[in-house]
């Protein structure tokens, strides 16, 4: 197998393959992650997930009781995505490069975290849709260049040499000790949230990642470290502004331009999506 992402796709596989089995987020984590979607959109039809990684997410979209799950991924993760789906008959894993996966279409296709590690994100995002059945609806999730200037001129830079090193080096020698201040940081907000509800978002609005701060501060030590090392240990990353998953979205003439939203999500990321037109309709791209 090749591809333009096969480093990318190892790299992280170096994470998802040393982690405990399950999954390493919560439940209340994939739901946030997933809305607007709910059960109800899932319950009973067919779901795909572009860049599975290990099922982290693919194991609680199970148990919104999916007609059938298929993940992708083009990783050696595959081995341990399909460890933890065990539990659901009605799942499988494919190893494969997201971006050419081609299928017969499903009634929803999500991809969470993967289209800003592409080498061509917007081929990623292309193929989301390819993968949605004509009606069907699809979901996204990037890395945002809004909010993210922390990150985007102190982190980066160091992924870019973390990245070219053994992955252990990488997530116990640099992602572990650099990643201690920032979970103080953290810490210190949300208990300033929570001791004073009324003055703290007044008085900390104007400081770095507040809003995801807040978010991930609500996670032990060891979710702060896979998330500095997921950072760090990854070739490619790019962070996209509002204005291009807008252009995306217009320029998709099988997308039900009525159907779309981009929603800011913990003031560093975005979530996207929409539907697909059905076979009945007319392609069309928003002026």
């Amino acid at each position: 197998m090749t591809s333009a992402d096969q480093a990318t796709a190892e790299a992280f596989a170096s994470s998802w393959n040393n982690l405990p089995q399950g999954s390493v987020y919560t439940r209340a984590q994939f739901e946030d992650w997933m809305a607007p979607l709910t059960r109800a959109d899932i319950e009973g039809r067919t779901v795909v997930e572009l860049g599975c990684g290990n099922a982290s997410l693919l194991v609680h979209c199970c148990a919104w009781a999916p007609g059938k799950a298929v993940g992708v991924d083009l990783g050696a993760s595959v081995q341990t995505a399909r460890r933890n789906l065990a539990g659901f008959p009605n799942a499988e894993v494919v190893q494969d490069d997201l971006t050419a996966f081609r299928s017969d279409g499903f009634d929803i296709a999500y991809c969470i975290g993967v289209l800003h590690h592409l080498t061509l994100p917007h081929a990623g995002f292309r193929s989301v849709l390819s993968n949605t059945l004509p009606g069907g609806r699809f979901h996204c999730w990037v890395y945002a260049r809004e909010g993210n200037a922390v990150v985007v001129y102190l982190v980066d830079p160091i992924r870019k040499l973390a990245s070219k090193l053994p992955w252990w080096v990488t997530k116990y020698l640099i992602a572990t000790p650099l990643v201690v201040p920032y979970y103080l940081y953290a810490k210190t907000l949300r208990r300033l949230h929570d001791w004073f509800p009324d003055a703290a978002p007044r008085l900390t609005d104007w400081l770095p990642l507040r809003e995801y701060s807040l978010w991930i501060a609500q996670r032990g030590f060891l979710f702060f470290r896979h998330v500095a090392f997921d950072q760090l240990v990854t070739p490619q990353t790019v962070y996209l502004t509002r204005g291009e998953l807008e252009d995306w979205l217009r320029q998709a003439p099988e997308v039900d331009q009525a159907s779309t939203y981009v929603i800011f999500r913990n003031g560093n990321s975005w979530k996207f999506g929409g539907r697909r037109l059905s076979a009945s309709a007319t392609p069309q791209v928003a002026p």
